[in-house]
């Protein structure tokens, strides 16, 4: 994967505070993008593994996750609407395939 490359300095003094803007808001987004993927992943390992009860505790706690994320506008409201319908797919046709 080619690295970007270097960029300037802004001149301007507003340039160069959006520039330390960015570099925060880039840090904080970066970490809650880490968040939701491992809040979805563990909904994921407990399917495979088969445990629905596991299974549906972590989908609780991801649901709020996935709803602050989409609210803070890190990812569209609609991704994570579809990722919660198919996380919440996976664990009814575990709960079916148990019955």
């Amino acid at each position: 994967m080619a690295t970007k490359p270097a960029k300037k300095n802004p001149r301007l003094a507003s340039g160069r505070k959006r520039a330390r803007q960015n570099v925060a808001l880039n840090a904080a987004n970066t970490s809650l993008r880490s968040k939701y993927r491992t809040f979805v992943k563990n909904v994921e390992k407990a399917v495979a593994a088969g445990d629905k009860d596991k299974a549906t505790e972590a989908f609780a706690k991801a649901q709020s996750v996935i709803d602050s994320v989409a609210d803070k506008g890190i990812f569209h409201k609609n991704k994570a609407a579809r990722d919660k319908s198919r996380l919440c797919a996976k664990i009814k046709a575990l709960v079916k395939a148990a019955a």
